[in-house]
């Protein structure tokens, strides 16, 4: 204001050369006035004399507020993303360790068909690329300020104030607002929160999986002393993951609050504030914990390949059916006699000790059409990973 020439620059320099205060004042004006800026603006006055008459010069409380908590989210994003890009390079890292390591994947919790341990890992990599590209989002849609009074137009302080003070504290100047910055922007920043906590839950749910004991592909650490029962010293969890499951809870249900906060009165009410003065301070801390835990949870990974095998052996090689079948319909045998041809076979091998391979052998309908040698071939590993290179190379590793 003093550099525009609002204010005597002489005056500028005074608030500037004395300004300060005391939280343990304002909490007892506050006491008094019900009113937490008018209580801080009262305190720094205190402290400047008669000069401090050309603060909050055309504002609102909520040009103070709002303004300070996009600061505060788009300070609290930065970190954020620190920590995605920490979780992604240890997931990276693990992706890469694990590239060629088989393992049966399920569809229903079934098993289904072969995939990598790599390749799971890779698409978790892939997945934060993602949440690290909604928060650069969230970021973007949160770091707006306002300073244009009571009811957003602007009528007691030239907009030039508000464009330079919204550039030097790293904000866009909101194009229209009222009396706050319009609640649907920190609605879309708490469904961000809430999508990337949904990712964290899935996660550590398919890790939870992983580890029971009819599975144990994989564990959380265990470290020495560690207890996992009071009860049952056999035990060993899955805590931290449950943990992380159990808190992407919080962040959704803080969404659905700020969901609930963008329909205000008019220009403006009160009912979002006591809201956010909770939700904000709470999902940006959580977020900030599940993304390090999780890192944490990855870096720590107890990975058994053995069991990936032993596991992938179980059905005995039932998972190559598709691969028959196709190769049935691509040598002209009808889809549904083909269908029928590989089901009899697969179902044989359910109920004898013998592997698919040897059971497809049986069954004339196919083995007239496909040549012995190339049904060995389709029952191998190679068909299911020769495009893990490229896939990798499509998400960046």
């Amino acid at each position: 204001m003093g550099q525009l020439g609002l204010i005597p620059e002489a005056d500028a320099r005074v608030i500037r050369a004395r300004g300060k205060f005391s939280v343990p004042e304002i909490l007892e004006i506050e006491k008094r006035t019900n009113h937490d800026v008018i209580a801080f603006l009262e305190n720094v006055a205190s402290y400047i004399g008669p000069e401090a008459r050309w603060m909050h010069q055309g504002l609102t409380s909520s040009d103070v507020l709002d303004t300070a908590l996009a600061v505060q989210l788009s300070q609290s994003c930065d970190i954020l993303l620190e920590d995605v890009a920490k979780l992604r390079e240890v997931v990276g890292q693990k992706a890469r360790q694990y590239k060629e390591t088989p393992m049966i994947g399920r569809s229903h919790g079934i098993h289904a068909e072969p995939i990598t341990f790599g390749l799971k890992m890779a698409l978790m990599y892939d997945e934060f690329g993602r949440a690290e590209h909604r928060l650069r989002s969230a970021r973007d849609e949160i770091a707006v300020g306002k300073l244009s009074g009571a009811v957003g137009t602007h009528a007691h302080l030239d907009p030039k104030v508000e464009a330079i003070v919204c550039e030097k504290l790293g904000l866009k100047a909101d194009t229209l607002s009222t009396q706050v910055i319009q609640r649907d922007r920190h609605a879309q920043f708490s469904a961000n929160l809430a999508v990337i906590a949904s990712s964290i839950d899935r996660w550590a749910t398919e890790f939870r999986h992983l580890q029971r004991t009819e599975v144990l592909e994989l564990e959380e650490y265990f470290s020495p002393g560690q207890k996992g029962s009071s009860a049952m010293p056999h035990k060993r969890n899955p805590i931290t993951g449950e943990r992380l499951s159990g808190l992407a809870r919080v962040i959704r249900g803080n969404a659905v609050a700020a969901l609930e906060s963008v329909a205000l009165w008019h220009e403006r009410d009160i009912s979002h504030s006591s809201v956010e003065r909770v939700i904000f301070p709470d999902s940006c801390i959580l977020m900030d914990y599940m993304l390090a835990t999780l890192t944490g949870l990855v870096a720590g990974l107890q990975v058994y390949p053995e069991n990936m095998l032993n596991n992938l052996g179980i059905t005995k090689g039932l998972f190559f059916s598709q691969s028959i079948l196709l190769e049935l319909t691509r040598r002209g045998l009808e889809r549904k006699t083909a269908y029928e041809a590989v089901q009899r076979a697969a179902m044989a091998t359910s109920q004898s000790h013998n592997d698919f391979l040897t059971e497809v052998r049986k069954i004339p309908e196919i083995t007239s059409v496909i040549p012995a040698a190339e049904l060995e071939k389709l029952c191998s590993l190679d068909q299911h990973f020769r495009h893990i290179d490229q896939t990798f190379r499509d998400v960046g590793l």
